[in-house]
This record gives structure tokens, sequence and C-alpha cells, in this order.
């Protein structure tokens, strides 16, 4: 297995190398309670990193417009926000900024604990990348088989597809809402900072009533 290759560190998260599993855990356990605190683990590589009001507040958007497509097209979703995920024998872990799954929903539903050996990963996770992490977060979700990431990279929102050879692929449609595109959500991700959120929101459900209903 190739090492991780680390990217140069930036001012707001401490990197390091050469880490067993044990320093992961324990790092977890220490920060269990900070919520502005992601933990990325690796195969030894691993970085704690603290999130910007910009990073939050992009999350909290995409989340609230998720929740409004999903209660207009009558989907069932349970969020499950920035749950640690790890798998102790691939040797990776992390937080995503937001999860949920949908077509799987009715499996978790009742669950409190999340554990991937036995349950479904989340369909859908949102990765904000404001300042990219040093370490590369994408195949840490492929080793982790999220079918979904919804990612905005410098600004750009993305979505990218899980394929069977392993790596993710940018798709013109989202898997797990169609027929919602990236160009749709940026239409109005545009408007944040010109309008306050409850009125951008509000021209979303205005959006979404008007479509074509979904196929049964």
């Amino acid at each position: 297995m190739p090492a991780v290759q680390l990217k140069v560190p930036v001012d707001n998260r401490l990197v390091m190398a050469g880490e067993p599993w044990s320093a992961y855990t324990r790092w977890l356990k220490l920060f269990d309670e900070r919520r502005h605190v992601r933990i990325t683990y690796d195969r030894g590589a691993l970085e704690i990193m603290t999130l910007t009001h910009e990073h939050e507040h992009r999350a909290v958007l995409l989340t609230r417009l998720i929740n409004v497509w999903t209660e207009e097209r009558g989907l069932p979703i349970k969020g499950g926000k920035s749950t640690t995920f790890r798998r102790r024998e691939i040797k990776r872990g992390l937080e995503p900024d937001e999860c949920f799954w949908i077509a799987n929903e009715s499996l978790v539903r009742a669950k409190e604990r999340i554990d991937l050996r036995e349950d479904p990963p989340p369909d859908l996770v949102i990765e904000i990348d404001v300042t990219n992490s040093c370490i590369p977060r994408l195949p840490i979700y492929a080793a982790l088989k999220m079918p979904e990431v919804w990612r905005i990279d410098q600004g750009v929102l993305s979505f990218q597809i899980l394929q069977p050879n392993g790596a993710y692929a940018a798709a013109p449609v989202s898997a797990s809402l169609p027929p919602l595109t990236p160009a749709d959500l940026e239409a109005f991700l545009v408007l944040r900072g010109h309008i306050d959120e409850n009125a951008l929101v509000r021209l979303f459900r205005d959006w979404v009533r008007q479509l074509p209903p979904p196929t049964p």
C-alpha cells in the first residue's frame, strides 16, 4: 500500500505522520464534544482541523436545501451530521461535514449507533473544501464505500459518484436525489450573502414545487 502523500499544512490544522490507530482513537475521545473540529486518519497520517464560519455555513445551507428537496419530493431521509466513520481494518477514518441516508434510510431509521461493518454507509455526504485538507479525503470516502459525495472545492460544487473501479467521477445529476444537478443548486447558492437564508430557502422551495412530480 503506497504511503499517503501529505500536502503543505496551513494555520488552522495540525498534521502528524506515522501515528498508530490507537493515537487516532485517543484524539477522537479528546475532541469528542468539539464539533468544530474534524479529524482525518489515513494509514498513519493524521490531521486535526478547526472549521471556519464559511465552511460551516456552506454545509448548513446545503443541508437546508437537501431537506427541502426531500420533503417536497416525498423522499425519506435521516441525517447524520458529522458522524465519525472509521474502519480499523483499513486504517482510515473521518467525519463528513454532513451526511444523509436516503435510499437506505429504513435500514438505519432506528439505529442510535452506526457500525460500517454491518450498517450501510450514508447515501450522500457533503464535503466542503474551503481550505483543502492536507490528507486527500476522497480516497478515504471511497475506501469507506460512500456512494456519493457533494464536494465544494474552491467555491465550485460537484457531485462525485463512486465508480466500480473504486474511484470517484463527477456526474451531471445526483444519484441520490435525481434529477437535481450542481447547476440547479448553484443558481441558489450564488445568492448567499445577497439575501437572507430563509428567503433563499423559500425561493428554492418555490422552484422545487414547479418541477414535474417524481416518477412513482
